[in-house]
């Protein structure tokens, strides 16, 4: 069996990082993990060949290669997913499919000709699929009635990626999420109870990935790599030791819950390990909102206070924002802004709230009638809510592109960067002296030359570079390395406020919706 898997194209986004990468002569920021993994799962005696459409396209040769062609995909990439099916389809192959879109809303991709849906996780569904294939059937859906144990996932196929395309590579020690957040797909996809690999298994990756050649940045994919800390701190203890037995090869970044910041051995082991940056899920800091949203986890000590602790464990934040919760007072875009400078937070995605499907929100919203019709949820920064908010949508619309412009003005981003730099902590270790690669000298001098000589940050630019090599010399290059992102974000925000202005321009010609009033207001009314 000939198996060509496709990964499809992502639309910009504040995570495609095309600038920055086009300075480093890397064309991703990350690899398709599923698709590696599901090659790792099927019968080995398969052939395999994979195509990252954002690398490029499937050639004619790898077309006429397949028997069958296996997609992935996440909600993000659909309408790019839904046009390859289709041209699967045209090419007379058999096509199936799986991730977390076609797991949430199956109906769609049927629609668009695929063969087997193998749905949830394909340590289950997988084999499922392959009996049938080999009975002969031509179609079938392939579903879960329970999670898996990571334990028995094998190492993933890394060896079918085209390295030098890419800027981290990806592993996964965990799946769940122990939190309830309402608008979370998470939790409906992977469940609530973390599951996790063993050390052995995640450091034989590690291996794999070193044997191959890698040397470069490693992102921990878990939505809440601390989700399970007594596990994670098992692995963290042997991952110490593999570091250093190593040399140090790779540096890691992950995801996690602001708790983190009230473990302080966890961080430490975290820094101890070569982990550079985490993502922080803080939403709002508007505390309504967490506590209406579920988010209750923010709630139990100050934000600005448990980053700060973050940065000061040795740990870059970069945070996730979003804006439209019901209830929500005007001026929520500002007060995230507010937060952000006071936490000396570099780098945030800002998002417009979005009910995914089968959320508890996209429950909630769908028994009060708020859904808006042909409007997918998306986590995508250039679309509008798809359901009906408590306040005015143009309002929430202008707010949020102003908000998002703002914290991406290059001043603005720059001393926010510096202010983090000054505090962030840094390992005891010092990775052994290594030659830099030519391409990374070449960015950070293009970096340099934009904000230290063209720009108007050009002082300041100079005056934090100097400062943080006196104050903080170990994260220069991190440093460094973090202001190249304006080099993405000063066009990007230019795309949100033009691909939002427009959508509400069309949303307002049809005729604007009235906000939402619930039922416990309507009754004081």
């Amino acid at each position: 069996m000939r198996v060509l898997l496709v990964y499809p194209i992502f639309p910009r986004t504040f995570w495609s990082y095309e600038k920055i990468l086009a300075l480093v002569d890397r064309k991703v920021l990350l690899p398709p993990l599923g698709l590696v993994t599901v090659a790792a799962i099927l019968p080995q005696e398969w052939e395999f060949k994979l195509v990252d459409r954002n690398i490029r396209a499937a050639t004619e040769e790898e077309w006429a290669w397949a028997d069958i062609v296996i997609f992935s995909a996440m909600i993000v990439q659909k309408q790019d997913l839904l046009d390859q099916i289709r041209e699967a389809k045209r090419r007379g192959k058999l096509v199936a499919l799986g991730g977390p879109y076609p797991t949430s809303t199956p109906h769609e991709v049927e629609a668009a000709g695929a063969d087997y849906l193998i749905l949830d996780e394909g340590e289950i569904t997988l084999p499922m699929f392959v009996e049938a294939v080999q009975k002969g059937e031509k179609s079938g859906v392939f579903r879960a009635t329970e999670k898996p144990d990571v334990t028995g996932t094998p190492i993933p196929r890394f060896d079918l990626l085209e390295f030098n395309a890419y800027d981290m590579m990806s592993v996964q020690f965990s799946r769940g999420c122990p939190f309830q957040c309402e608008f979370c797909d998470i939790i409906v996809l992977y469940g609530r109870k973390p599951r996790t690999k063993s050390p052995e298994q995640l450091l034989a990756e590690l291996d794999y990935l070193y044997e191959l050649g890698w040397r470069r940045g490693v992102f921990m994919v878990d939505d809440n790599f601390i989700g399970n800390k007594r596990n994670v701190k098992l692995l963290l203890k042997e991952l110490k030791v593999w570091m250093a037995e190593h040399q140090y090869p790779f540096n890691f970044d992950t995801e996690a819950s602001i708790d983190l910041a009230q473990d302080q051995e966890m961080m430490e082991l975290m820094v101890d390990c070569g982990f550079k940056a985490v993502f922080l899920g803080i939403e709002t800091p508007d505390e309504d909102s967490l506590q209406l949203t579920k988010k209750f986890q923010n709630t139990r000590s100050s934000l600005t206070e448990s980053v700060e602790t973050i940065i000061k464990a040795g740990l870059r934040p970069m945070a996730g924002f979003i804006i439209g919760f019901d209830g929500e007072k005007a001026g929520a875009g500002d007060r995230i802004v507010r937060f952000a400078e006071l936490a000396a937070i570099p780098s945030t995605t800002f998002a417009m709230l979005q009910a995914l499907p089968n959320t508890a929100l996209w429950h909630r919203l769908k028994k009060e009638g708020r859904l808006r019709e042909n409007k997918d949820g998306n986590i995508n920064q250039t679309t509008l809510m798809n359901f009906i908010p408590t306040r005015p949508l143009e309002e929430l619309a202008r707010e949020y592109v102003e908000a998002f412009c703002a914290l991406y003005d290059p001043v603005a981003y720059l001393d926010r960067t510096y202010r983090c730099f000054m505090m962030l902590g840094s390992p005891k270790w010092t990775a052994p002296a290594k030659t830099p690669e030519w391409v990374v000298i070449k960015a950070l001098l293009i970096v340099i030359w934009r904000q230290g000589f063209k720009r108007e940050t050009r002082w300041k630019f100079w005056h934090h570079f100097f400062s943080i090599l006196k104050h903080n010399p170990k994260v220069i290059e991190q440093y460094v390395s973090t202001c190249a992102h304006i080099e993405h974000f000063m066009e990007y925000r230019q795309i949100v406020r033009d691909e939002i202005e427009s959508q509400l321009a069309a949303y307002l010609a049809q005729g604007a919706e009235k906000p939402y009033v619930p039922e416990k207001e309507k009754a004081v009314a």
